[in-house]
């Protein structure tokens, strides 16, 4: 068994996906469009838009689509778990693009680098470096040993 979230957008589906691509996450192996191939269309502004994709990476599985009553992304968020600092920062800062920080980068009291984003698509991003040794911890902190 395996847990996989399904992101709904209004009519952004494709471009998330793209963008998500870009930030190096993956790639779409899967999409299949309103009334494309035998595919039924609810509305004809839905046409052509994204039915159901797959989107896949390593260690990243996440589904996703176009619904015309698509309500906004709350009470959830995507949690990527990071192995180093500078991959972190990098992947932040490409995902925050034209979005939100809700939590800057930084080393927090569990003792992970961890930041939260919601990225210009409305969905929330969790990013957690796991700190393993105080060497680290205290370069990621400044100085301050947690």
């Amino acid at each position: 068994m395996q847990l996989a979230n399904y992101l709904f957008f209004s009519t952004g589906c494709e471009e998330a996906l793209a963008f998500y691509a870009e930030c190096g996450l993956g790639r779409i192996t899967q999409l299949k469009r309103h009334g494309a191939d035998g595919m039924p269309v609810a509305s004809e502004v839905m046409r052509g838009k994204v039915m159901h994709a797959r989107f896949e990476g390593p260690g990243i599985l996440f589904f996703a689509s176009d619904n015309h009553d698509a309500e906004p992304m709350r009470g959830s968020a995507h949690m990527l778990i990071t192995d180093d600092r500078d991959s972190t920062d990098r992947l932040f800062a490409r995902l925050v693009e034209g979005g939100k920080i809700t939590t800057p980068l930084a080393v927090q009291p569990w003792g992970s680098y961890y930041g939260k984003l919601t990225d210009r698509f409305g969905v929330q991003w969790m990013l957690d470096c796991l700190v393993h040794d105080a060497e680290k911890c205290e370069r990621f902190s400044d100085g301050i040993m947690l």
